[in-house]
């Protein structure tokens, strides 16, 4: 199944759809591109349409440059490089369950259970980092050797296979030369959860792939432990607000990016489906979804967030954010585990909470504070 890597690349950049808009990673920390709708000075009072398309009156807060240097070193302390580390944590401990188990197949029964336990808690911890859509780990494409989504064409499923049909005793260094389709999480979900029994190929694989991606994520860690000052910009907020627009624009992304390729696309909601849900061989798309609207919650009710929209009287925009996040979980906590098995209207209800969530922060929030909206805005609500 090895790939030649530029082919490989190009399948993968093809199948998640961005071979458009992905970002080069020389120019990663540049600031966002200007949208001439929505660009606005910092004191102006304009005006954005509600949940309903209704003209609201939006007043941008003041955020000085020390504000703005001290909410961002905030962002990197307590939000992103804590999300960072738990992940690498659930991937060692992945690791480390795969040494355990996968030295002698066959594996079922209870040790497959740890397994694929410990597989989901990192799922979610992944899913959780991927509201930073921007760094190390989209860095020449690596957040896809991660997780490859989505895969609409299957690719995974098939690619994985043949790797162990072809190397049955596949070592970790092995695994870094082939193609992101058949390493990550995706690929550690479809042995685990596809066999009711593991045999000696798929356990080296488990074993090579945790340990590969254990890697991945050790580096990437690493990375914002030492650079987070250059990363998110914090240096910049004197000259120009490069740090906070990429901040923001990337939780807008996420956001984003969630209701289409998670949500509607899968489901079919808006047009003809494609692809498959997240955690679909696992049956847990539910669970990947609600790790994303938990880290979305903690991000955009953060109390330092709070008390700078409040310093202009503008606590209306973080109260409605926490409102609408809140009815979103509450919503998901009452659907079944695999979302595809929701009717379509919760189906639907979900997708209308998350369009609610982008709205609030493409024409409410990020005006709010001044900002703009940046170019890879894709979700056209």
């Amino acid at each position: 199944m090895k790939l030649n890597p530029a082919l490989a690349m190009a399948l993968s950049a093809l199948s998640a759809g961005i071979l458009i808009s992905c970002v080069k990673p020389a120019e990663e920390n540049k600031a966002p591109e200007v949208d001439s709708q929505v660009a606005q000075d910092k004191t102006a009072t304009t005006s954005a349409d509600d949940n309903n398309g209704s003209a609201v009156k939006v007043t941008a807060v003041d955020v000085s440059a020390e504000t703005g240097k001290t909410y961002l070193s905030h962002v990197a302390k307590d939000i992103v490089i804590p999300v960072y580390a738990d992940v690498t944590k659930q991937s060692s401990l992945l690791q480390d369950l795969a040494q355990k188990h996968c030295q002698q197949a066959p594996v079922s029964g209870e040790e497959l259970k740890e397994l694929r336990d410990q597989w989901l808690v990192l799922a979610q911890a992944w899913a959780s980092a991927e509201m930073v859509n921007f760094g190390p780990a989209t860095a020449s494409m690596s957040n896809l050797y991660i997780n490859y989504y989505p895969d609409e064409r299957g690719l995974v499923h098939s690619g994985v296979a043949e790797l162990i049909a072809a190397n049955p005793n596949l070592t970790a260094e092995q695994l870094a030369d082939e193609s992101a389709i058949v390493q990550g999480v995706p690929g550690l979900e479809e042995v685990l959860y596809a066999n009711d029994s593991l045999d000696a190929g798929q356990c080296a694989y488990v074993i090579s792939a945790s340990s590969a991606l254990n890697t991945r994520l050790k580096n990437i860690e690493k990375d914002w432990q030492q650079n987070s000052t250059e990363l998110l910009a914090i240096d910049t907020t004197t000259d120009n607000d490069r740090g906070l627009n990429q901040w923001f624009n990337s939780l807008l992304s996420l956001v984003e990016t969630m209701k289409s390729n998670a949500i509607d696309q899968p489901l079919g909601l808006t047009g003809k489906a494609k692809g498959h849900l997240p955690a679909a061989t696992a049956g847990q798309s539910r669970a990947i979804i609600n790790a994303k609207l938990a880290i979305l919650n903690k991000a955009l009710t953060d109390p330092v967030l709070t008390a700078i929209l409040g310093s202009n009287n503008e606590n209306e925009v973080a109260d409605s954010l926490s409102t609408a996040l809140a009815e979103t979980s509450t919503l998901l906590a009452q659907m079944p585990e695999d979302l595809s098995n929701a009717d379509k209207a919760a189906q639907q209800e979900l997708y209308d909470h998350l369009t609610t969530i982008t709205r609030l922060i493409k024409r409410q929030l990020i005006p709010t504070l001044g900002l703009r909206v940046g170019f890879n805005s894709t979700d056209g609500d």
